[in-house]
């Protein structure tokens, strides 16, 4: 296995640190030393994809889509290799891996279609009216454009779809972007195929050097010299919102600021209404026991709060929700960091004033497992106390038991912003536009009579919500509309039609849709 830093299409060792991949079920070492980048792979993979920009942002759009494919085709070729990998780093089953597999693939080639159609270019043109009284109106065109290099950190719970091939790494690629990868300290196994994947793609495609590059660190040094450095012009990150802050911070201090694209995370709030609780509360706890506890809890939609108004049907709910939670077994976390952490922080939610354990699952004497935990609390101690507004991420959701519905709109109002906000309701209970209106107002994605974990990878799906569930809630971080985030608008005016871009001009030989002078069309001017 290859466990040198990957730099244009250069495989480089570094004077630093050297670290290994570790497998969570029983923290054995697992094969390959990987080498902390230095500050002089730092410099050199930014300078490549510098130097790259140029060439790479001119490639045209099929050929961009081409090789977009061929990583794809690369990363199949993989095979048992990448899921035995991939699940020995992470302690996830093979299938959730060959899942996870199956949505990279596919994410990498839908970008690829999108791109070839050229929508994503927003060619806009608005000619000019010289005899415009009373002064003329000048010829304009528009277009997105391609950031520049772009930084993207692996993240821990999805080692493929979002990590070194994953969503952040097709949208930029997509987009006419380098991209620069910090790979997982979790799973840098996985991390290195994956870029070896992409390398002979970039070859065989013939990209220009420098258009991908993949570094390695256990720790933050790397990632904060990627984020400060004057080539990078854009992040992608996902993970913690202590991390993604971090990052927030070095980009807004540099000389020349850049944007900071972080997903960090949310509470994932679920309203029960009361004639939903009348009619089927059985089957509501079920669904939430399952979702509460899927992938051990460790998905950034995971369900983490739950309100409901006090009296005998939320109570007949938080004991069915007890009794299928405590039935699940507890299972292997993605790393020793994850567990330790979901540890403190269930039992710091546990020993807050006014909180109540539901119900747990049996203790088992093994390291590294999420041992699931429903806790509730009344809506006077939540409102009061910022700290059990904050995500425990891991298998835990705590319920609070509401006064009354206006009790529950003090609630949202409380909240801070959110991936997803989540409402059952039956048809009766649907009629509360105030409910329905503030909570929208807090989220990225409103859930009706269903679970939040589970991201549909399509055009309509919004990932990404109000700050702090991410630093901008104008982009999705799912889908082929995350490619906007690493593009920008630049006009032209009254420019000679010869040094246009080729989608501007008045000749429409690359068919693709343009406004032209406020009407939408694919003809020529």
């Amino acid at each position: 296995m290859e466990t040198r830093n990957l730099v244009g299409f250069e495989y480089l060792e570094a004077s630093g640190n050297m670290f290994y991949g570790v497998d969570p079920r029983d923290n054995g070492r697992l094969p390959g030393d990987f080498m902390v980048a230095d500050d002089h792979i730092v410099s050199l993979a930014c300078q490549k994809a510098k130097d790259c920009f140029l060439t790479y942002q001119q490639s045209s759009l099929d050929d961009r889509a081409i090789f977009l494919e061929e990583i794809a085709n690369e990363i199949e070729k993989l095979g048992d290799e990448l899921v035995q990998r991939a699940s020995s780093e992470t302690g996830l089953p093979s299938a959730r891996i060959v899942g996870e597999r199956g949505r990279t693939l596919m994410q990498l080639r839908a970008f690829a279609g999108y791109i070839r159609i050229g929508n994503h270019l927003e060619p806009s043109i608005d000619t000019a009216i010289p005899d415009r009284i009373p002064i003329p109106k000048p010829d304009l065109r528009k277009m997105m454009m391609p950031l520049g290099p772009v930084v993207v950190f692996g993240a821990s719970n999805f080692p493929l779809a979002y990590s070194v091939a994953g969503g952040d790494t097709a949208a930029a690629l997509a987009a006419g972007c380098p991209v620069l990868v910090k790979a997982h300290p979790a799973h840098p196994g996985t991390s290195a195929l994956v870029g070896q994947a992409i390398n002979e793609a970039a070859k065989s495609c013939h990209m220009p050097e420098g258009v991908f590059s993949l570094l390695y660190d256990n720790g933050f040094s790397v990632g904060q010299a990627l984020v400060g450095h004057p080539a990078v012009a854009a992040v992608g990150f996902t993970g913690s919102l202590a991390g993604g802050r971090a990052l927030f911070d070095i980009a807004a201090k540099r000389e020349s600021p850049i944007p900071v694209f972080a997903e960090m995370g949310s509470t994932n709030p679920v309203f029960l209404l009361p004639h939903a609780l009348i009619n089927r509360s059985e089957e509501i706890a079920t669904n939430y026991a399952s979702s509460i506890t899927l992938g051990v809890g460790q998905f950034c939609t995971n369900p983490g709060l739950i309100f409901g108004v006090r009296g005998d049907e939320l109570n007949h709910f938080i004991r069915t929700l007890g009794e299928k939670l405590a039935e699940v077994e507890s299972t292997t976390m993605l790393h020793k960091g994850i567990a330790k952490t979901f540890a403190q922080r269930s039992v710091n939610m546990l020993n807050m004033p006014g909180v109540q354990l539901v119900a747990q699952s049996d203790e088992v004497n093994k390291e590294n497992l999420g041992r699931p935990m429903i806790t509730t609390v009344d809506d006077a101690e939540f409102l009061k106390n910022p700290v059990l507004h904050e995500e425990v991420f891991g298998p835990y959701s705590m319920i609070v038991q509401c006064e009354s519905p206006q009790h529950m709109l003090s609630c949202i109002e409380a909240l801070k912003g959110q991936l997803t906000g989540t409402i059952i309701g039956d048809d009766e209970d649907l009629q509360n536009g105030e409910l329905i209106h503030n909570l929208s107002q807090k989220v990225g994605r409103l859930i009706f009579n269903g679970v939040p974990t589970g991201v549909e990878v399509c055009p309509s799906m919004m990932h990404g919500g109000p700050y702090p569930a991410s630093t901008d809630a104008r982009f999705t971080a799912v889908g082929i509309h995350s490619i906007k985030r690493f593009m920008r608008p630049v006009a032209y005016q009254n420019c000679p039609s010869p040094l246009l871009p080729e989608v501007l001009r008045d000749k429409n030989s690359l068919g693709i849709a343009r406004v032209i002078n406020g009407e939408f069309t694919n003809k020529s001017i």
